[in-house]
């Protein structure tokens, strides 16, 4: 059976440690649904008399949305723990899974971390459970990143649609237009350069996601995956596609028009601060991500603006999304279905989507929220009042057709990392590296006892 095949998953999620206990607070209902540990939340429960869904979840302003739910529903209540984020939920989400025990009934959980868990059927589809009741709430795209094949094995809650984020003042010194191709974007890089500007943007190792994407928008398709065929998936990580992608940023780095530094690391805010690059390929939740790391304000405000994300061929654009979170349902609840009332029900009232957007902790997928007129209309302070939404974000959005992750997708990301390093360091193409991670990745696939095509 594929679980027994995939149990070395573990490893995809660095070294399991062991399942910490529920942080203490307020006890919780007696009446647990699950048989899961209920009698310690974070957050206290006003309904005592219900049965109570345990879960996990690291939201900013999941206080907030819990008390929301709670205060509304009469068929549940929710206790609410954060065991950590991102890999700090997950090594203790894969102890539980080896033990068989000890997982929460819901589970907030990164959209390319699904198809790792559900393949160790860790996590239950709820499309039996409601799903057509909410299906109009979301974007088919939006849909499609929590699912695999037929089956639904998550609730989207948040997205990043892509674009490109430049600085006003730059643009304006060196006389750029916001590029609408990459062709363009590579004109105007090498426009700046020759005028003696900084980097245009940045190509760096660890954002194996970002670089998939662009390869995505480009044509190609990473992986197929049908769960009727749990032991079987495609991998075409060196099509074309994928090497044209990877030769076009070698291309710019080599030819110094763009940066190689770590993204996500003190230096490279401080280089976004000073002006060091002029453009920041990124998602919808970055001007969240750069005004809570000290970007756009003192001396900086004012000076970013956002555009569409270029593209490869104009007259088909092809939209693409990095990041997102949804909530699921693990197998260890003993009432799925009541776990899925949770799933739908969280972070879906208006109180607590207005909270997230508004407070740049989430980009909503809920349609209740994408469509809002205060929404779509919102001047966006982070770029000079701007109607980020309207303008850029939204149509993004509303865009994207989803895409299939990987049941090693960590692996694979791991990978492309490896090769981005090497060719940034100038051993060999992009292609050349393309055809590297195929290698691997392919071999890897096998050793879990996947038959690769």
């Amino acid at each position: 059976m594929m679980k027994k095949r995939f149990s070395v998953a573990a490893v995809l999620l660095a070294a399991a440690t062991a399942l910490a206990a529920c942080s203490s607070g307020e006890q919780g209902g007696a009446n647990n649904a699950s048989g899961n540990n209920a009698s310690n939340c974070t957050n206290t429960i006003p309904k005592k008399d219900l049965p109570v869904v345990t879960m996990w979840g690291w939201y900013p302003n999941m206080q907030l949305v819990v008390d929301n739910f709670n205060k509304r529903n009469g068929e549940v209540q929710v206790c609410w723990t954060n065991v950590g984020q991102g890999s700090d939920e997950y090594d203790k989400f894969q102890t539980a899974i080896s033990a068989g025990t000890g997982a929460p009934d819901v589970i907030m959980i990164e959209m390319d971390r699904i198809p790792t868990f559900q393949i160790q059927e860790a996590l239950v589809d709820i499309k039996q459970y409601g799903y057509d009741s909410v299906k109009a709430d979301y974007g088919e795209g939006a849909w499609k990143d929590v699912s695999i094949g037929d089956a639904v094995y998550g609730v989207p809650v948040d997205g990043g649609p892509m674009a490109m984020i430049y600085r006003k003042d730059l643009f304006k010194k060196y006389d750029i237009t916001p590029p609408k191709t990459w062709a363009e974007y590579e004109e105007a890089a090498q426009k700046m350069k020759d005028a003696g500007g900084p980097a245009f943007g940045d190509f760096a190792a660890n954002v194996s996601a970002l670089t998939m994407a662009l390869q995505i928008q480009k044509g190609a398709t990473p992986f197929t995956y049908d769960p009727a065929q749990p032991s079987t998936i495609g991998i075409k990580l060196n099509d074309q596609a994928s090497k044209d992608v990877l030769d076009y940023w070698g291309r710019l780095a080599q030819k110094g028009l763009v940066g190689t530094e770590d993204q996500f690391t003190p230096e490279y805010i401080s280089g976004v601060i000073s002006g060091k690059y002029a453009t920041y390929i990124s998602a919808a939740w970055a001007p969240g991500y750069l005004s809570g790391a000290g970007v756009g304000k003192g001396e900086d405000t004012g000076k970013f603006a956002v555009a569409p994300l270029p593209q490869w061929d104009p007259d088909n654009p092809v939209q693409v999304n990095w990041g997102g979170s949804a909530f699921s349902v693990t197998s260890q609840a003993k009432n799925p279905e009541l776990a899925a009332k949770v799933a739908y029900g969280l972070y879906a009232d208006e109180e607590s989507l207005t909270d997230g957007w508004t407070n740049q902790i989430i980009f909503p997928l809920n349609l209740k929220a994408l469509n809002d007129p205060e929404f779509v209309d919102l001047k966006v302070d982070f770029f000079d009042g701007q109607q980020a939404n309207k303008e850029v974000y939204v149509p993004a959005a509303n865009a994207y057709e989803g895409m299939t992750y990987a049941p090693f997708g960590q692996y694979y990301f791991d990978a492309m990392t490896k090769q981005v390093s090497a060719l940034i360091e100038g051993s060999g193409t992009g292609a050349q590296a393309a055809d590297r991670i195929q290698q691997d990745v392919a071999a890897y696939a096998k050793e879990q006892g996947f038959t690769v095509r």
